[in-house]
């Protein structure tokens, strides 16, 4: 399957925390969107491996993605090295992505930025000849997207532009929240995490708000890039 996005997340969860409401929007303009997680986040402090594979593919259903992917990497344990840089190419030249959504440049949690470079290092090199991969036997075509965006996350970094995101913030909550075990529960007697509060859960919202408002729009997702961001003409800015 041809995908025009493809996004990836050091865990599940990230992915919806980060860019949910811009995938969202995108799927209603008609684009194929498809997710990989790198890891199943079996490290996390509430949950397990399993619970996160369900609530992930009930995520990835809210939100209308086209599929979902797990790579399995070690949750907090996986290198940017040959080896993980092969796998995430695989995906990249079996999706052919025009744009690749990844995490954060910079993080509270070690796996974002990790999972960042891992994943921006494999785009580049999934565009060189040379470099071999199979998938179930058969060899693949050399494939670089066209854009490599990094959606925001812990840490309030200043985006180089942010996305419209009005009509979409309930859908990106709604696929978060799908993550029952992780987020705040009244009930739970599972530890606290910097992820369970009640502040972590409004955050999504005043987070969002706040970007919206610097552009005079209700809600937005922020973004950094890897390289200039164009535009067609001056009127196609908000």
């Amino acid at each position: 399957m041809k995908l025009d996005i493809l996004a990836f997340g050091a865990h599940p969860d990230d992915v919806e925390l980060g860019c949910g409401a811009t995938i969202a929007k995108e799927i209603s303009l008609g684009k194929k969107v498809g997710i990989v997680d790198l890891t199943r986040g079996e490290l996390g402090t509430r949950g397990s491996a399993d619970l996160r594979d369900e609530e992930a593919a009930n995520a990835a259903k809210i939100l209308g993605v086209s599929l979902r992917e797990n790579l399995r990497f070690a949750d907090g344990f996986f290198i940017n090295d040959k080896k993980h840089q092969l796998e995430v190419i695989k995906m990249i030249r079996k999706y052919k992505p025009d744009v690749v959504l990844c995490n954060a440049i910079d993080d509270r949690h070690i796996d974002h930025p990790k999972g960042s470079s891992l994943v921006s290092d494999a785009c580049f090199l999934s565009g060189l000849l040379k470099i071999e991969t199979e998938v179930e036997g058969k060899l693949q075509e050399k494939w670089r997207p066209k854009l490599v965006y990094h959606y925001i996350q812990w840490k309030n970094i200043e985006p180089d532009f942010v996305v419209d995101i009005t009509g979409f913030i309930d859908k990106k909550r709604n696929s978060i929240l799908a993550y029952s075990s992780q987020f705040f529960d009244p009930k739970s007697n599972e530890p606290e995490t910097p992820i369970t509060s009640k502040n972590f859960i409004e955050s999504i919202n005043y987070r969002a708000r706040d970007l919206g408002r610097l552009i005079n729009v209700e809600y937005a997702e922020g973004f950094t890039s890897e390289r200039y961001v164009a535009v067609e003409n001056l009127s196609k800015l908000i």
